[in-house]
């Protein structure tokens, strides 16, 4: 025994050459494991097939499955809560337009329609599911004149806009033939009347406010000619005129000109329209064409279609005597002439005005002084109330036309308006949001084509995600939160690009399955400690359709614990590193959610 004996020496070589060899052993395994994971070995993919035609495929460098773990725990396995399917008759809840709550505000000045949000007590802690039937919606143009009538099943506007060619029920769709109550021979022949008045076709006009907009048809004809509209209405008797829009894969919300600002910056659209909107302009001092005055850039135009414009024909339809309808025109003459604007045509139905350029000098010369606004920043309007008062008409831009509008550096960075931003970091956001794009169609091909028609980006930044993605296959709704240390919406419009205000601690103004794909960056991290994660990621399954796609990036930890979340939501879900490799701190999670809808069996539970 004395012979097979180690001395000391021996003994601290053997344990090295074990410690090597076992770590080895590890590093290889550990490989070998990343390998079969990462869609270089077995081809595993990030998402569903969706319709037979889903083929995604994943970067040779990112992992589905990263090193980190929530808690020391492994992140393959998670004991997540799962979270039950609300009843069907939510299918088609809107949170912060619910009917019956509107029924307690007061109806004077439309706040009976505004966002009235539910008490933390009163929020569904369930998903909302899709009616029996549902299916994926007509991909873009056909969606412009086709919607299944199992998505958004409601027949009333084929009976009350059956002259007016709004909407037709053929077998299991709806058609839209792209008629208006003041267009019913067609939203093209009438954009044709606006365009030989109006420069529609060479880039001057780009973002376009639809107000009161029914079934969006005008925004919808517009994107033939490169303009982006935002349309809005109320949740009112025409229930899913909104949704209908969102289903055409239009740009819509939920909205009314009523007593809050509209969440939209100073100086944003190109051109406002109202056709036989019903909103009563020349009420209230003027205040909603001055509210419009707020978001129309200087040299923008306005559109008045309908009442009261033709009045000495149309009076007796409306039940209005000659000099009460001739007064309403009269008095919204009088509000445009002290905002500054000219008339620039007005034939039968159609009148249209046209913002100046420059308004100081007209101001100053009509004594406008005492009914200028004294609010120190223009864009401050989330849940602010609407003044009689005219904004100050501040610099005029001098923008590109469309599409170099979109690269341009926006007027607000390039006049000190924008604090915190230079014209070297939009650049090197630009630079930054192509990469990840290019890295998002890696991992999805379908990125950019017509399977992701309506988008949403939760934290958009300066826009550059929307512009790396522009596309005449899809539309981006650039949200920027209003809890965002930047206010950058302005620069958003700007650019050519659409979107609004929001606080994610709330419901979006939309109805449920009105996106395709939602993108969020960092939104988890930005409202840390303000609100639950879980009604954050409720309310994104809520607006995203079934098959839909979500692209989040964040912190590891952060969005570890989001992981765990959507687990129980049935969304599948893969967490990737970073395009630059594993020891970045932000990761991507891509996920989608799952086809199903309701059931008896859980409408019975």
């Amino acid at each position: 025994m004395r012979g097979s004996r180690m001395n000391p020496g021996d003994r601290r070589t053997r344990s090295t050459m074990t410690i090597i060899i076992v770590m080895g052993l590890c590093c290889f395994f550990y490989i070998l494991g990343a390998w079969q994971k990462s869609g270089t070995g077995r081809g595993d993919s990030i998402a569903l097939r969706v319709n037979q035609e889903t083929d995604c495929t994943i970067l040779p460098n990112l992992h589905f499955e990263t090193h980190h773990s929530i808690s020391g725990a492994n992140p393959l396995i998670m004991t997540s809560k799962v979270i039950e399917p609300c009843h069907i008759r939510y299918s088609d809840y809107t949170p912060c337009q619910d009917q019956n709550r509107a029924m307690a505000f007061p109806r004077e000045n439309m706040t009976y329609r505004e966002r009235h949000c539910p008490a933390e007590n009163e929020k569904l802690h369930c998903l909302i599911p899709a009616p029996k039937g549902y299916v994926t919606p007509f991909p873009w143009p056909k969606s412009r004149d086709y919607v299944p009538y199992a998505n958004a099943p409601y027949k009333s506007l084929t009976v009350e806009k059956a002259v007016q060619n709004w909407i037709q029920f053929e077998g299991d769709v709806f058609k839209f033939p792209g008629g208006g109550t003041m267009f019913p021979n067609g939203a093209s022949a009438y954009i044709d009347e606006l365009a030989s008045v109006i420069p529609l076709a060479d880039g001057t006009i780009r973002t376009a406010l639809d107000t009161g907009c029914g079934v969006a048809s005008f925004g919808a004809y517009l994107m033939d000619r490169n303009i982006l509209t935002m349309s809005f209405a109320p949740r009112d008797s025409h229930e899913a005129q909104v949704q209908f829009a969102l289903e055409r894969g239009v740009p819509a919300v939920i909205g009314v000109l009523g007593t809050i600002k509209l969440p939209y910056p100073s100086k944003s659209f190109d051109m406002a329209h109202c056709s036989r909107c019903l909103i009563p302009w020349e009420s209230n001092g003027g205040m909603y064409m001055m509210e419009v005055d707020r978001v129309l850039r200087p040299g923008g135009y306005w559109i008045l279609s309908g009442p009261p414009i033709n009045w000495n024909k149309y009076h007796q339809t409306w039940k209005k005597s000659k000099l009460d309808a001739e007064g309403d025109q009269h008095r919204i003459e009088n509000i445009a002439e002290m905002l500054c604007w000219d008339k620039i045509y007005e034939k039968e139905d159609i009148a249209i005005w046209q913002k100046k350029a420059n308004s100081h000098l007209c101001h100053q010369m009509n004594g406008h002084a005492s009914k200028m606004c004294k609010v120190q920043d223009a864009d401050d309007v989330w849940y602010k109330k609407m003044e009689s008062c005219i904004t100050p008409p501040g610099e005029a831009a001098q923008l590109k036309k469309f599409p170099e509008r979109l690269s341009a550096i926006p007027p607000r960075i390039l006049d000190g308006h924008a604090p915190g931003i230079t014209e070297e970091d939009y650049e090197e956001d630009n630079k930054l949001w192509k990469k990840h794009v290019n890295t998002y169609k890696r991992v999805n091909k379908l990125l950019g084509s017509s399977r992701y028609r309506n988008i949403m980006d939760m934290n958009a930044g300066l826009g550059s995600f929307a512009a790396a993605l522009d596309s005449p296959k899809s539309w981006v709704m650039n949200v920027v939160p209003t809890v965002s240390e930047r206010n950058t919406l302005g620069i958003i419009y700007e650019r050519g690009l659409i979107g609004t205000y929001h606080d994610w601690c709330e419901a979006f103004s939309t109805y449920p399955r009105t996106y395709d794909l939602i993108h969020g960056y960092h939104v988890f991290s930005l409202y840390q400690n303000k609100c639950n994660v879980e009604d954050i990621l409720l309310e994104m399954d809520r607006i995203l359709r079934p098959e839909g796609a979500v692209i989040l990036r964040d912190s590891v930890d952060v969005l570890n614990k989001v992981r765990n979340t959507v687990s129980g939501m049935r969304w599948k879900s893969k967490l990737l590193d970073h395009e630059d490799g594993p020891h970045v701190p932000e990761k991507i999670l891509i996920s989608v959610k799952e086809y199903w809808v309701a059931s008896e069996e859980e409408n019975n539970s």
